[in-house]
């Protein structure tokens, strides 16, 4: 956990600071309530993480066993297989002038 807010540039002088600052916000009765509901929205986070990723996996492999019991054959589209001619998709140019 130090290493975390050693990126913050906290160490322990600032984190008791914190900490007593929060203490006297809250008082010594508000923060049990505050904990509680704290690890509670915390479990939620960790709960919907995890049915999000089972999903993820679940969508994976019914999208790879699809791909692979109706695996067409691979040959190329008549369409791009012809080169393509650049200069007969250019607009023509018209003289803004008029003349």
């Amino acid at each position: 956990m130090m290493n975390t807010l050693a990126i913050f540039g906290l160490g322990t002088p600032e984190i008791i600071a914190i900490l007593v600052i929060v203490f006297l916000l809250f008082g010594a009765k508000k923060l049990p309530e505050f904990a509680r509901g704290l690890g509670k929205s915390l479990g939620e986070f960790k709960k919907a993480k995890s049915e999000f990723e089972e999903e993820l996996l679940k969508t994976e492999k019914e999208a790879m066993s699809d791909s692979s019991a109706s695996k067409p054959e691979s040959r190329p589209s008549p369409e791009l297989s012809q080169p393509i001619d650049v200069e007969a998709e250019k607009p023509e140019e018209t003289n803004q002038e008029g003349k």
